[in-house]
């Protein structure tokens, strides 16, 4: 799908001198489902009782909730699925917050070769019957972060389990998915090198990054903002939360920054994991600290001053309209 975009660049300072170069631009909504120009959506995750409990004591309902699944078991999507790192349930996100979208995060480490082999196409089905049956916008993030090392995605096969994917969808009637390429943005590589996984611009529909540290990690964002606005896709900060902070400066500091650069860089979709790290199984021992903006009243401050803005879309009966897309009768 083609994007209107105008864009000139502008020099625009944020933070501690970190210097940005900014898009402004005009944004129309289209079937990739970003929002109109000028606005941002707001998706906040990443499990069932982490988001419950967020609309419980903010009494917020994000725009979006998030949820995980994997190519190979496809958990989590027809029932609840517990592995250390809270529920994912993503029939009851559709239940429960009828007026939000969905970004879905499909796990393929290992997984590349199997998938182009049609080993996995069962799964595929079962991905694109919920998704279908979700009659809303949903974000699918395909072999997310496919630059990080941990991850070990060969480029090549990358780009084309990432199609063999976003084919399979399309043959199969859905309708409401747009694709997100999501980069884990930590240390800056050339655009060269990130193109190399790069699926092409009839597969993707978004670009998106991890971001878990400001400022420095900005840095890098902003090269895969600029590359997105090349290729004419909107932007999403898929996956954020202050990675291995205690204090509460550094805690304000990291949305600080995070809003400034949402702001300067007229990001289209940001992505919360409002997350106790340090209490589930999975990420026992790895300090990354508690990220509930609700646990603090000097982040929970300075979150509602930003989120409490007409730029922030939240839930609404009227979002997805705004969004492209029309409920099935």
């Amino acid at each position: 799908m083609k994007f209107s975009l105008i864009y000139a660049r502008a020099v625009l300072i944020i933070g501690a001198g970190l210097l940005i170069m900014a898009p402004c631009r005009a944004f129309s909504a289209s079937n990739s489902f970003a929002p109109p120009s000028g606005k941002t959506l707001l998706l906040v995750g990443q499990d069932r009782d982490t988001i419950a409990r967020y609309v419980r004591v903010t009494g917020n309902t994000p725009g979006g909730t998030m949820v995980y699944t994997s190519i190979q078991k496809s958990e989590g999507l027809a029932g609840a699925s517990e592995y250390g790192a809270g529920p994912q349930d993503a029939n009851a996100l559709l239940q429960t917050y009828p007026n939000s979208v969905i970004q879905v995060g499909l796990y393929m480490v290992d997984g590349l070769d199997r998938t182009l082999a049609g080993t996995y196409d069962a799964n595929l089905k079962i991905l694109a019957y919920w998704i279908k049956k979700a009659d809303r916008p949903v974000y699918l993030r395909i072999g997310y972060e496919f630059d990080n090392p941990e991850n070990h995605y060969d480029p090549k096969q990358y780009k084309q389990a990432f199609r063999y994917v976003v084919d399979f969808m399309r043959k199969a009637g859905v309708r409401n998915a747009a694709y997100v390429w999501h980069s884990y943005c930590w240390t800056e590589i050339s655009s060269r090198q990130w193109m190399d996984w790069y699926p092409g611009d009839d597969y993707v529909d978004w670009f998106g990054a991890s971001i878990f540290s400001t400022p420095d990690q900005l840095w890098t964002a902003m090269s895969f903002v600029k590359l997105s606005r090349q290729h004419h896709k909107p932007f999403m900060i898929s996956e954020s939360t202050p990675w291995g902070m205690y204090t509460g400066r550094a805690k304000t500091d990291f949305l600080n920054h995070l809003f400034v650069f949402i702001k300067q860089q007229h990001v289209e979709a940001f992505c919360y994991i409002d997350s106790n790290w340090d209490v589930m199984p999975m990420y026992h021992g790895q300090h990354i600290g508690d990220a509930r903006i609700e646990e603090s009243a000097d982040t929970k401050k300075i979150w509602f001053n930003e989120i409490d803005q007409d730029r922030y879309l939240k839930a609404s009966p009227d979002l997805f309209r705004a969004l492209g897309w029309r409920r099935h009768p």
